[in-house]
């Protein structure tokens, strides 16, 4: 795998970079970079729009984009939001102040062969070893916080002054904090932060409310409610999903897989997310994946069929442990004139360490 890097700066010094900033924190880890700059694209397709009727004093007809937003629940308030102070200020967010930064090519990789074939017999030792392995972990109680490990890599769609290009952030490690009720963390991430000592999440939403947990965005404390009756639960995700994603099932599998990556599943939830997993049409094993840190493993994975980009979840293929996650494109990019090939990684992370520490920016290794 390629990993090379770029990076998009807001105009320095300009205060809608605190607010995509805060927004989205709550994407899935590493993923909301490529969203900001599929969201730059739009806002720039917006305003050369703009420019043309101004010119002409006619509407310029529109150009659909597909939405590459895995979780448009969170997403959608962001693009609200940027593209209203876009339109107040009535200046392009892409481009300006520093520019492009590191700049280079995205992550690549061989696209692995997927089959149905075995993906029940593979969920079912997956689940048993979630359940052996969640059985010795600790409960979170008050005053502990989650702390969650972990080493990322992505591509993104870069839209400049000087064009549109594929870009992608260099394999980098990522500490977040969690408070189990989820009012409190903090988060080290060089690929959304300039600041080395990291950011809060401790923040209330953009109409300063706190925030509340959901399958979108959850506690440890709202997990610890959730039914572990594979089938209820799996009920539930596409009830709370609904109108979500590219399609029910699509939505549903990256629900859990986001779960999977920085969340903190209890002994009894850990093994039911596989299980509901297993009841997901479409989803299928691929026999040779590697997560963001060259560990090779086995995944169980499932394409979107609208973007043709597959998530894969990636287990050791002895253990069953979970190692990580990658989204690669393996159909046709119809967007930006095919810009994103088959093999594109568009996202990969390795999980490193999860779990319970007394304090916020505590590690393991400082743990007395």
């Amino acid at each position: 795998m390629t990993v090379n890097t770029s990076r998009n700066h807001p105009a320095e010094g300009d205060g809608r970079a605190g607010l995509l900033s805060a927004t989205a924190r709550d994407l899935p880890p590493g993923r909301h970079q490529f969203h900001k700059e599929r969201l730059m694209a739009q806002i720039h397709d917006m305003q050369q729009a703009e420019q043309t009727e101004q010119t002409t004093k006619a509407p310029a007809p529109g150009r659909e984009r597909r939405r590459r937003f895995p979780r448009p629940a969170i997403t959608l308030p962001l693009t609200a939001a940027a593209l209203a102070t876009a339109v107040v200020a009535g200046v392009a967010l892409s481009g300006g102040g520093d520019g492009v930064r590191d700049s280079g090519p995205a992550l690549t990789t061989a696209v692995g062969a997927a089959s149905s074939r075995g993906v029940p017999q593979l969920l079912d030792q997956i689940s048993l070893a979630a359940a052996k392995s969640s059985s010795s972990r600790p409960d979170v109680e008050p005053g502990q916080y989650i702390y969650i490990k972990s080493e990322s890599a992505d591509s993104y769609v870069s839209n400049t002054d000087s064009g549109t290009s594929l870009a992608g952030h260099p394999l980098h490690t990522r500490q977040i904090w969690m408070s189990p009720d989820g009012t409190k963390g903090w988060l080290i991430d060089p690929a959304s932060d300039d600041n080395p000592a990291g950011e809060t999440l401790s923040l209330p939403d953009e109409k300063g409310n706190t925030r509340k947990p959901s399958l979108n965005g959850p506690s440890y404390d709202y997990l610890t409610k959730l039914t572990t009756d594979p089938g209820k639960l799996l009920a539930k995700i596409y009830t709370e999903t609904k109108g979500q994603g590219n399609s029910p099932d699509q939505e549903a599998f990256t629900t859990i897989g986001d779960l999977l990556v920085e969340s903190y599943p209890p002994a009894g939830l850990y093994p039911a997310l596989f299980k509901a997993a297993a009841k997901i049409p479409g989803v299928v094993v691929v026999d040779d994946a590697t997560d963001a840190v060259g560990r090779h493993g086995v995944a169980v994975a499932r394409l979107d069929e609208t973007s043709g980009e597959r998530d894969e979840w990636i287990f050791d293929k002895k253990s069953h442990v979970f190692l990580g996650v990658r989204t690669v494109q393996v159909g046709k990019d119809s967007e930006d004139g095919g810009l994103i090939k088959p093999g594109t990684v568009l996202f990969t992370n390795a999980v490193l360490e999860r779990t319970v520490v007394d304090g916020m920016k505590q590690t393991p290794s400082t743990k007395s």
